[in-house]
């Protein structure tokens, strides 16, 4: 298992069929499992239930009656007749610890993760569940030039889940339409049709160098070889070139990359955190030296770009760079979902993604729920999205004037 600091991730979704059906076309019908099946679904759902028993990294569970829980979604989850019913209970069941990192992926969906930057069959939708309304899906983001774009489908519009259609349960099939039902933000119903094609991988670090006298590094998520890639990056940039790390929509990763990208900017052996674990035993985090072939920090100007969406590893590593007051922090308040996780396999080919260690700042601050702070608000609209304007971007780039980042406090997180 690998430690990670990643939210619940965005689904970057590989659709299949949606079949839309009004309210009276619904038969109601008791279908039962196969043994099989009813077999797997118990196999899943008592090491979901176990591991979280005994791994959680509260003992006590939030007050959660773990047995209590067991009785109620058990029953549930062995009469599942397929994925996407199954892991509905699960997360049922997970979302009574009140953890974004608490979280079960079905195969379809464990698959898809670990396939993220290859090249694939891809809709170019990403998505988040909508807690306003369970089992549907929010779309965050539109791929350009994806099937989804020429379809139509814009952000902020949800994915309605019709009764026995499609779900991120499933798999797809480059060039199979999709008959796909959308809410517009009016709340008007669309039934649109999307043939998911194959898409080259999305690099998850870009580093943009259009602009003079400053570098936007872009990073998408977490991932490994960040800490390699930035360091290369750095590597003879000139002390008076500024330095934009855009972490905007990035839903964390890896905690050694987390410390690699701060090893850029921060000395070695410099504590940023402190994580407690499930027997109560504290463990700093500090700075290791892993940027890539850089003997020391940069000393370069710093502005970190942050947004709601920006989440766990892209929550601390501002975090600790304005505490440290290596940085000024541009943008949102960020998501709140701080703490260190692992993944497990799960007896299906899923994936469980559970919280094993509290996390708290060097200075004490503890992030979960609260979310980091910046130090000057700027955001951008779906609007400046579509005519092509960054206004958060370009306030961060008139940020790394010297005497903006060093007369900018870091504020309380």
């Amino acid at each position: 298992m690998r430690l990670t600091v990643s939210a619940a991730m965005s689904l970057a979704v590989v659709a299949a069929p949606s079949f839309a059906t009004s309210a009276d076309e619904v038969t109601v019908a008791t279908v039962q499992p196969s043994r099989e099946r009813a077999r797997m679904n118990q196999k899943v759902f008592d090491s979901v239930w176990s591991e979280v028993r005994t791994q959680y990294y509260d003992p006590e569970l939030h007050g959660v009656d773990w047995t209590a829980a067991r009785r109620t979604y058990r029953p549930q989850a062995l009469a599942a007749t397929d994925d996407r019913a199954l892991y509905l209970v699960l997360d049922q069941m997970l979302n009574l610890l009140d953890d974004d990192h608490a979280g079960a992926a079905s195969p379809a969906v464990a698959r898809r993760q670990d396939a993220q930057r290859t090249r694939r069959a891809a809709i170019g939708v990403t998505l988040r569940p909508d807690p306003e309304h369970p089992g549907d899906y929010r779309i965050e983001t539109v791929r350009r030039g994806s099937p989804a774009e020429a379809a139509g489908v814009a952000e902020g519009w949800r994915l309605n889940i019709a009764q026995g259609g499609w779900s991120p349960e499933q798999d797809v099939v480059a060039g199979r339409a999709l008959n796909l039902t959308f809410i517009d933000e009016a709340e008007e119903r669309r039934v649109l049709s999307v043939t998911p094609a194959v898409m080259e991988p999305q690099p998850a670090f870009v580093a943009d160098r259009s602009r003079p006298g400053v570098v936007v590094l872009r990073v998408d998520g977490f991932d490994a070889g960040l800490g390699r890639w930035m360091g290369a990056e750095l590597a003879g940039l000139s002390p008076d070139t500024g330095v934009v790390l855009d972490l905007r929509g990035n839903p964390g990763g890896r905690l050694m990359e987390a410390d690699a990208v701060l090893s850029c900017f921060l000395p070695r052996d410099q504590v940023w955190a402190t994580r407690t674990l499930r027997s109560g035993r504290q463990v700093d985090l500090s700075t290791g030296g892993g940027c890539g072939d850089l003997d020391q920090p940069v000393p370069n100007d710093v502005a970190v770009l942050v947004d709601s969406d920006s989440r766990s590893a892209a929550e601390l590593t501002p975090a600790a760079l304005q505490e440290a007051r290596r940085a000024v922090v541009i943008g949102e308040r960020t998501a709140g979902a701080v703490l260190i996780s692992q993944d497990t396999r799960l007896p299906d080919g899923g994936r469980l993604t559970l919280s094993r260690s509290d996390f708290v700042t060097s200075g004490g601050v503890r992030l979960e729920k609260r979310g980091v702070t910046p130090d000057v608000e700027a955001s951008i609209s779906r609007e400046d999205r579509r005519e092509g304007r960054d206004p958060a971007l370009d306030t961060a780039i008139r940020s790394l004037s010297r005497e903006t980042v060093l007369a900018s406090p870091a504020r309380s997180l």
